[in-house]
């Protein structure tokens, strides 16, 4: 089951008490805003700790790779020259 984040907005002025900020995101993701445009992301802890993870093992990886980077080559690509 994947959740679903939602994102508050925080000036940087009201950075200044970051623990308000914190309080009223309950635990989503902030974007963080400068003269009206993102600046910057600021993620809590606990939005992302029910996330789970675990390693791939040989035949899914060789299987993303065999399916996945094609979806991702013009990244690569762009990548490539920087």
């Amino acid at each position: 089951m994947e959740k679903s984040l939602k994102c508050n907005f925080a000036s940087l002025t009201e950075l200044r008490q970051p623990s308000k900020v914190l309080a009223k995101s309950g635990n989503e993701p902030i974007a963080i805003l400068n003269r009206n445009k993102v600046v910057a992301y600021l993620v809590p802890v606990g939005a992302v700790t029910n996330i789970s993870t675990s390693p791939l093992g040989k035949e899914k990886l060789f299987e993303y790779i065999k399916n996945g980077l094609p979806k991702i080559k013009y990244v690569i690509d762009y990548l490539r020259d920087k």
